[in-house]
């Protein structure tokens, strides 16, 4: 390639510091250009202070085929899993009409992979994130009681969230009850919490862009043996996993770790997502900790370690922890407890 565009928001972000959500990168061994539109030039200058700031008007293809064309390029990489087909072909159909000598290459994840390992100012953000999660997971344990519904609960730790400084929340809260648990992402619902059944919890909260995610499943009143037992293979699953977990494995062994002690429990079947995934700008991110992942697992990489059991008509449970691999080990970077008591 003579030049890479970038389009994906989250990847103009990391690579130049911009933040509007219009407006892309082109980047050769000699040029770094941010075109964005009139509503973002200011901003762009501000944010993204190394970069030639280009104003442009229009679609992709209304500008860019010339743009690059006029700096000489003649083999433009783009980012395949971003572009639209229907993109990629006004692109093709305005290189072509213009008579240009350009040609488009795809490329796959070649930012996203420079982000799965974390820079110290972004370990920094994160736990902040993980700090505030934390905070909101210790205030939803007195928040939620027997009789509050699901929608009533969520929006209780959302606020919480947004009070204590998180810029919205990287994905809608879940909060599911009894059944409803069964269910790994579940939509909180006007169901009443009652005592006894479990109550799984996602959230998370965004920082500086930075986002964290985790899960805890607890109990209103006394826990039945069902529960009890369930909670305790899946804890040691997850255990099994931050303790077995070391840089340089892969991810299909990350997997087993945690989905041997659900098989042997004889809850395979039950457990039918992936371990983890890691998680920075986008809450979903490389590495992918599933047993169909080809992904290395290295220092500096952040990702959740979250196993769970789900059955239909009864429920579920999940314990999700943020960790950092760090000097070839694991290092659990939520603090809240895992055990499952009464409250």
């Amino acid at each position: 390639m003579d030049a890479l565009l970038v389009s994906q928001q989250e990847n103009c972000r990391y690579l130049s510091g911009f933040t509007g959500s219009s407006g892309c990168l082109l980047i050769s061994h000699s040029h770094a250009l941010l075109a964005t539109d009139f509503r973002y030039i200011e901003q762009a200058k501000e944010e993204a202070p190394d970069y030639e700031i280009t104003q442009v008007k229009g679609d992709l293809s209304d500008w860019l085929p010339r743009l690059v064309s006029d700096l000489g390029w003649r083999k433009l990489g783009f980012e395949a899993n971003h572009v639209s087909f229907a993109t990629h072909h006004k692109l093709s159909e305005a290189i072509e009409a213009k008579q240009l000598d350009l040609e488009l290459i795809p490329t796959a994840s070649l930012v996203e992979r420079l982000r799965s390992i974390k820079e110290p100012e972004e370990l920094v953000l994160i736990g902040k994130a993980i700090e505030l999660t934390d905070a909101a997971f210790e205030y939803a344990k007195s928040a939620i009681h027997p009789n509050i519904t699901e929608m009533e609960a969520a929006w209780e730790i959302e606020s919480f969230l947004r009070q204590g400084g998180s810029e919205g929340i990287p994905f809608e809260i879940i909060v599911a009850s009894g059944s409803n648990s069964a269910l790994p992402h579940a939509k909180p619902s006007g169901r009443t919490i009652q005592s006894g059944e479990p109550v799984l919890i996602d959230m998370g909260a965004r920082i500086n862009g930075y986002c964290s995610d985790f899960s805890r499943t607890l109990c209103l009143g006394k826990p039945d043996k069902n529960l009890l037992g369930i909670y305790d293979i899946v804890l040691k699953a997850q255990l099994a996993a931050i303790g077995g977990i070391e840089s340089g494995m892969n991810a299909p062994q990350a997997d087993a770790l945690a989905r041997s002690v659900i098989e042997k429990s004889g809850y395979g079947d039950a457990f039918g997502h992936s371990l983890g995934h890691g998680v920075g700008l986008e809450v979903h991110e490389y590495p992918a900790l599933s047993s169909n992942s080809s992904d290395l697992l290295l220092d500096g990489m952040v990702f959740t370690i979250e196993p769970g059991i789900y059955m239909a008509g009864w429920g579920g449970v999940r314990i999700e922890d943020m960790v950092i691999l760090e000097k070839g080990k694991v290092k659990v970077l939520t603090k809240s407890e895992k055990k499952l008591t009464e409250h």
